[in-house]
């Protein structure tokens, strides 16, 4: 069973006297940092010019360039995205990491494989809110929180897990639940449902029977909302009560279609395809091949992006979704 952790468990005076450089004023950047200081803590924000630095200093927060932030920091919250990191960090994190500082990070990607190699008189931690960071904030201010997981690297200091237990009480985590987990389980069990479930798989299975209708004949405005628009109450269900739930939400009819019909879609070929892909993570093998495209200015990823983009059920949905007034922009 992996370890839990609550409100009463973690102490924001763990935190108290040191200084926060969140790197990165992105999605998660923003909705962390806000959280820690509305929370009490010292916080600054390391981030390049751009719009984001100009969004954190109307958010009031105090802004540095990284190398600055870096260096007036007791602990470093890298939360650029992975394919920045390690440029990020060799050129203006690293030369500030000197002895007893505390390095954190949202996801072990950089760290697991071998991106980043902090020294070893530092504390490495992580704490990897399990929402976006809209919703870390948003949750935070509806006095709730998003669970978070945390793990521990390096404990130099021999107060790691008080520091990322503090951090996770700032953005609001342990109002939900903490759980302990490791670098390479959080990288790995990420990365998996990201490709196979939660963005590749389901985007996947989404054109896969917009594509089956439309190619039989029916409208495709029929079929976008069959299989895409009716999707978010499926999942909304299930998240909110499990399978269970959404089974009894919805008719025998459906359910019975549901558990007969579900696992010839998700046959034995899933299942080996699923395999394969968690040993392309494992091995490092997608790890590389990510990288190798962000060095070449990713040809592949916005090629098969483009053509998501282009594909008709983007466009079908654009129009059904411009006629319904919970989508239209004030």
């Amino acid at each position: 069973m992996m370890e839990k952790y609550y409100e009463t468990d973690a102490d924001l005076k763990n935190l108290a006297g040191k200084t926060i450089a969140v790197i990165g004023y992105g999605s998660q950047g923003r909705g962390q940092s806000l959280n820690l200081k509305d929370s009490g803590l010292k916080v600054i924000i390391g981030v390049r010019p751009g719009k984001s630095r100009d969004q954190a200093k109307k958010d009031g927060q105090e802004v540095y360039d990284v190398a600055e932030a870096s260096k007036k920091a007791d602990i470093i919250m890298i939360l650029v995205p992975d394919e920045l990191q390690a440029a990020v960090y060799k050129s203006e994190i690293m030369p500030y990491m000197t002895e007893k500082k505390c390095l954190m990070f949202s996801h072990g990607f950089n760290i697991h494989y071998g991106q980043i190699v902090p020294p070893a008189n530092v504390d490495v931690i992580m704490v990897a809110p399990k929402g976006p960071g809209h919703m870390v904030r948003r949750t935070y201010e509806q006095g709730m929180g998003v669970p978070a997981l945390i793990a521990i690297e390096q404990d130099y200091t021999g107060n790691a897990k008080k520091y990322a237990l503090a951090y996770a009480k700032g953005i609001g985590a342990t109002r939900a639940v903490v759980l302990e987990t490791t670098f390479r389980e959080e990288t790995e069990t990420d990365l998996f449902g990201e490709q196979a479930v939660l963005c590749g798989g389901v985007t996947s299975l989404i054109k896969a029977g917009f594509d089956t209708l439309v190619d039989a004949g029916y409208a495709p405005e029929m079929a976008y909302l069959e299989v895409c628009h009716e999707m978010k109450l499926i999942v909304d269900l299930i998240y909110e009560g499990g399978f269970t739930k959404m089974r009894e939400a919805v008719s025998n009819t459906a359910q019975y279609g549901d558990v007969s019909r579900g696992p010839r879609v998700i046959g034995r070929e899933s299942y080996e395809a699923m395999s394969e892909i968690l040993y392309e993570i494992q091995s490092g093998e997608f790890a590389k091949e990510w990288m190798l495209e962000c060095m070449v200015n990713k040809p592949v990823f916005n090629a098969l992006t483009r053509a998501d983009e282009e594909h008709e059920i983007e466009k079908v949905g654009a129009e059904l979704r411009g006629m319904m007034p919970q989508f239209k922009k004030n």
